[in-house]
């Protein structure tokens, strides 16, 4: 570990879970464009993202769209206007496509009553030509799970879970305003293996308020015991001028940029160690499952091995991401509601229309997130000349410019080495026309530190 480099790279640069990210939507995209934009796609495969954006608790740390409530009115008056958005995509789209993906994310999904569970599947179903070896997967809260959720959710079709955990020890669960035993977590991973679904993912997360590396070490231990098919590690992005319940965690209880390092060293190589594949910046599997034996991309979900180029989002705050550009849905629920129940149909309020150069860019930034890879020949049959031209010089500047050893030279451009892996975003931004940009203007979006 070198505590210089975790310095040096603690600036805030995006996930790049999208390119351009986020902060640079536009509301010149709504909801006409988007119905456009669906009756233009092809035949092509389509992956799905259905947001959950309820939780029966707020927990301090989390940056999702959600919130909580303990009565389930609000949920009910969501679910019935999210299935008439499910109608109403499937009807601009205008043919019964394929489906190769579906992802139910939130929020608790499992929050939902075991019906409304199945009729949301059995809509997405019915509008949707799903795939015969389609992966169905699904975001769980194991503290509010009973046998009727997970029967419900096996008889639907799903075939893996996401378990959330961030971390088993007690100060750090109470820091963070969730509570939740490594047997509460074992016992929801044993009932869904017992009911057939054949993959487990388990997401921790490091830099989290009194977290330390004997810590994580032993939550990394315990989770190690579960054997889970994918594990997660994300770095806790403290943003409360954005986020406001995150303004409840006391700051002088975050790990400083050295001691997140090392806690992210410290448990990748527990994971590496017990052998499982690193997949990326951030996700490790076992070397059977499909993401460490397929090709991989990155998206708002983080890493998947699922081969759909288009993404359509249902939902408050659901983004997608079509050939023609990304679009978003608005985040409020209530608004959410209020406009797929009104003449638009469709809750679409900004977006971003792709130009050639943004899909370069694109292009070289997920090589570098999945792969660690940039190559120039790759650019070169995908878009060729002028931007094939400029790509290369920007790639040259990396190489010139790095001292940290954190690139090496390729005949065909350069990669990343391990040592410069915890710092790809930060060489991925040196690719971001619009990061820079912001940055001439005086602008700031917020981000997440580098490490």
């Amino acid at each position: 570990m070198n505590p210089e480099l975790a310095l040096k790279y603690a600036t805030p640069v995006p996930r790049y879970t999208s390119y351009p990210t986020a902060p640079h939507f536009s509301t010149d995209i709504d909801h006409r464009t988007y119905r456009r934009w669906l009756s233009e796609l092809n035949d092509e495969p389509l992956s799905l993202y259905v947001h959950i954006p309820f939780c029966d608790t707020l927990c301090w740390y989390c940056g999702c769209a959600t919130k909580a409530t303990r009565r389930y009115d609000p949920v009910a008056n969501y679910m019935d206007a999210l299935l008439g958005e499910v109608a109403e995509v499937a009807d601009s789209v205008g043919k019964k496509r394929r489906v190769s993906h579906v992802h139910w994310g939130g929020g608790s999904p499992n929050i939902l009553e075991p019906a409304d569970i199945l009729r949301l599947a059995h809509r997405l179903q019915d509008a949707f030509d799903w795939a015969v070896d389609a992966e169905f997967a699904v975001e769980i809260d194991p503290r509010r799970l009973d046998d009727a959720r997970v029967a419900a959710f096996a008889e639907a079709g799903v075939t893996r879970v996401s378990l959330g955990v961030q971390d088993f020890a007690k100060d750090v669960q109470e820091a963070i305003n969730r509570l939740q035993s490594f047997e509460q977590t074992r016992d929801a991973l044993t009932r869904f293996r017992s009911a057939g679904v054949g993959s487990v993912n388990i997401d921790l997360v490091y830099g989290l308020p009194h977290q330390t590396r004997d810590s994580v070490a032993n939550t990394i231990d315990q989770v190690l015991e579960l054997a889970p098919d994918r594990i997660a590690l994300f770095g806790y992005a403290h943003l409360p001028q954005r986020i406001t319940h995150q303004r409840l965690i006391d700051t002088a209880t975050l790990p400083g940029a050295i001691e997140r390092f090392a806690q992210s060293n410290r448990v990748a190589n527990h994971i590496l160690d017990a052998g499982y594949v690193r997949v990326g910046l951030d996700h490790f599997a076992k070397p059977g499952d499909a993401l460490a034996k397929r090709a991989v991309k990155r998206n708002f979900q983080g890493y998947t091995s699922d081969d759909a180029d288009i993404l359509i989002g249902f939902g408050a705050s659901a983004i997608g991401h079509l050939p023609q550009g990304y679009v978003q849905n608005t985040v409020p629920t209530a608004e959410y509601i209020r406009n797929v129940r009104s003449d638009r149909g469709l809750a679409v309020v900004r977006g971003f229309a792709l130009s050639e150069e943004d899909r370069a860019r694109s292009f070289v930034i997920n090589g570098l997130m999945c792969d660690l890879v940039f190559s120039l020949r790759a650019v070169r049959a995908q878009y060729g000349g002028a931007l094939a031209e400029q790509l290369e010089e920007e790639a040259e500047m990396v190489i010139d410019a790095d001292v940290d050893g954190l690139v090496e030279r390729t005949p065909d451009g350069f990669r990343i080495t391990e040592k410069g892996r915890p710092f790809v975003r930060s060489i991925c931004a040196c690719f971001d026309a619009y990061l820079e940009r912001s940055t001439a203007a005086g602008k700031s979006p917020r981000y997440s530190v580098g490490v």
